[in-house]
């Protein structure tokens, strides 16, 4: 809807008077609106799935559909959609509820026509600055690619995961974001975030490989008081915290089965119970997870339930290597490079060619986020405006004509886990055993890093 002159706006009347919806269909269309009319709370719920309309002024007291549960319905759908509620028998109970609830107006009937149309024409125009503020920030979002935290591609695989993005982010579907270690989940999650209605809202993130299982549920869903030693006073959890915004639960491949179970419970009924708590607390928050794990392979191990994991992949975002679009890397180069100098004031420093070469040749099993840690590095060794290859971790400047993991470390068919055994060595080989360094370009914490280690029999 451009302008309330250029287009009517539509209306959907829901009462179960036949009286009361032929009086308002004729006076509505004669104020300029285009009224819709369904004769009781079943049909109106079947109107508002079809006609997606404007505004929703809805009876309250209904047989069979009330009024709030169609007020319920039509947020679902589309939260910036103004609903009025009408009942003949007003109470302030029933009005502090639709408005707790987020109902636009409550009148009283028998109501006087010419109050109705000012307030239908007060909810169209606001419905007409939440949908053009919401196209702007989106707008703003595509166009603001160079800043912080902003997705930087051109390449054709990148540029797919971006409109799947910009595709699924106005949904409030769950997302599983998949793909190695580094190659910008948490950015993505982000970017869907900011292209969505939950925008305004708060975008929190938890990596669950980082904390012990006891911790991480308390993060999760909270903990009332007494309910574990240190446990001094009630506490929300994230869940509810990012209510409004977007939760986005990294490396949730990580959590244990019973966390898992109770992650199935959120998702399935949108509340939490708080550890230690009997009441469930009811949460209003978009999840989107990522993994690096192969969770369809970690569900036939038995290691991940395929319950949850049908729950998480209502649409699924698998995201390239950076190797696998090369074409980007001088492009991700220039965004770190003016980043870093912004924060030390400073101009941007430039890559000499034999530095630009040695970093379009280097495999980056670390992907974009080892880039980043070399780039960060190399920003301090140079003293001048250049960056030269010395400046570069050895790794990525000797040319290793040896590949990755050699025949007789791997069988024919490896396992995943061999495979992973495998890699993790040469990384903490080539960061000469550092586990701190290796675990920053593996992307994970040292502890996950640890408890690998320790999986693998691997001595210290």
């Amino acid at each position: 809807m451009t302008s309330t002159q250029a287009v009517k706006p539509s209306v959907l009347v829901v009462d179960d008077e036949t009286g009361i919806l032929e009086t308002l269909r004729i006076l509505l269309k004669n104020e300029g609106f285009t009224p819709h009319v369904a004769l009781g709370g079943k049909q109106g719920l079947d109107q508002i799935a079809a006609l997606a309309p404007d505004i929703v002024i809805t009876d309250v007291r209904m047989p069979s559909v009330t009024g709030l549960e169609i007020l319920s319905a039509a947020r679902a759908k589309d939260p910036d959609l103004p609903v009025i509620l009408m009942t003949a028998q007003a109470d302030l109970r029933s009005a502090i509820q639709a408005v707790n609830e987020g109902a636009y107006y409550y009148i009283q009937k028998p109501f006087v026509n010419g109050d109705i149309v000012a307030i239908l024409r007060r909810a169209a125009e606001h419905r007409q600055l939440r949908v053009e503020n919401r196209s702007l920030r989106q707008e703003i979002s595509r166009r603001d690619r160079n800043g912080a935290n902003q997705p930087v591609g051109r390449s054709k695989a990148w540029l797919s995961v971006l409109r799947l993005a910009e595709t699924v982010a106005p949904t409030e579907s769950t997302v599983l974001i998949q793909g190695e270690s580094g190659t910008g989940k948490e950015v993505i999650a982000r970017y869907i975030h900011q292209l969505s209605a939950r925008a305004s809202g708060a975008f929190l993130s938890i990596n669950c490989g980082a904390l012990p299982e006891s911790l991480l549920e308390s993060e999760l869903f909270g903990h009332v008081k007494g309910s574990f030693t240190g446990a001094m006073k009630d506490k929300s959890g994230l869940f509810t915290a990012a209510g409004g915004g977007t939760f986005f639960l990294d490396e949730i491949g990580e959590t244990t089965p019973s966390t898992q179970v109770k992650l199935l419970r959120v998702l399935q009924q949108r509340e939490v119970i708080p550890v230690g708590g009997t009441e469930a607390v009811p949460i209003d928050t978009r999840l989107l997870a990522a993994t690096n794990r192969d969770l369809e392979e970690e569900m036939k191990r038995g290691s991940f339930r395929s319950d949850l994991f049908y729950r998480l992949n209502v649409f699924a975002l698998h995201l390239p290597p950076l190797r696998s679009r090369r074409d980007d890397i001088p492009l991700l180069i220039d965004a770190f490079l003016h980043r870093a100098a912004q924060q030390r004031a400073a101009d941007p420093k430039r890559l000499t060619d034999a530095a630009l070469d040695a970093m379009q040749a280097y495999a980056w099993p670390g992907n974009v986020r080892e880039l980043e840690n070399a780039l960060e590095r190399a920003v301090i060794l140079s003293d001048g405006d250049t960056i030269d290859a010395t400046a570069l971790p050895e790794r990525i400047t000797e040319r290793r004509s040896e590949p990755l993991v050699t025949t007789h470390e791997i069988a024919a068919n490896p396992t995943l886990d061999v495979i992973e055994r495998a890699y993790i060595m040469w990384v903490l080989q080539s960061e000469g055993g550092n586990k701190s360094r290796a675990a920053e370009v593996l992307g994970i914490d040292p502890s996950t890093l640890y408890r690998k280690l320790s999986r693998y029999g691997v001595a210290e």
